[in-house]
């Protein structure tokens, strides 16, 4: 009986550890995929083959004013911080001044509190400089896919020299892009 006594209590404590380990780590989103399908501000430029086409002789069309398009400023492939990364992150100033964040064929892996901070920190700063100074757009959409991130208006982007996917509950960097303008 005095065996029960102790083996109770030592059981309680065990599954409740074990109960607030699962909730803070969910160790399950290792395995889970959200993937995210937004329409791209600029598409990814084409891949270039080596086939030339003849032009063919027409007159020329009249000459018209373009209408203003969204413009990629500044972009940078993924460095992997604490987990694999990898897509392409842009910087896209918008018709009208505005400007949004896109991340192209982004893939890592899920997390449990994962957010998108502009940095005013260069890509190559290490990774605990990334938590300091940052401006928030959000949480992570997705762990997969295509995204846009818009940038509140009062956002300085001459500032922002990264973009970095943050994991908020454990003060951990996932992945860190260049956004510096040329």
């Amino acid at each position: 009986m005095p065996h029960r006594r102790f083996l109770i209590p030592v059981a309680v404590v065990l599954v409740v550890a074990l109960g607030v380990g699962l909730y803070l780590f969910q160790p399950w989103r290792l395995l889970t995929v959200r993937e995210t399908h937004d329409a791209l501000l600029v598409p990814p430029a084409p891949v270039s083959t080596s086939v030339e086409t003849t032009a063919q002789a027409t007159a020329p069309a009249p000459v018209e004013k373009p209408a203003e398009t969204a413009k990629e400023v500044a972009s940078g492939e993924w460095r992997s911080l604490e987990h694999a990364t990898t897509g392409k992150a842009s910087l896209i100033k918008l018709p009208g001044g505005g400007h949004s964040v896109q991340f192209a064929a982004l893939d890592t892996s899920d997390g449990p509190d994962l957010y998108v901070y502009l940095s005013p920190h260069a890509s190559s700063a290490s990774e605990k400089t990334f938590g300091q100074g940052f401006t928030s757009l959000g949480k992570l959409k997705g762990n997969r896919g295509d995204q846009v991130y818009e940038i509140p208006a009062g956002v300085d982007v001459s500032t922002i020299r990264s973009v970095v996917i943050w994991c908020q509950r454990f003060s951990a960097g996932f992945a860190v892009a260049p956004l510096e303008q040329a």
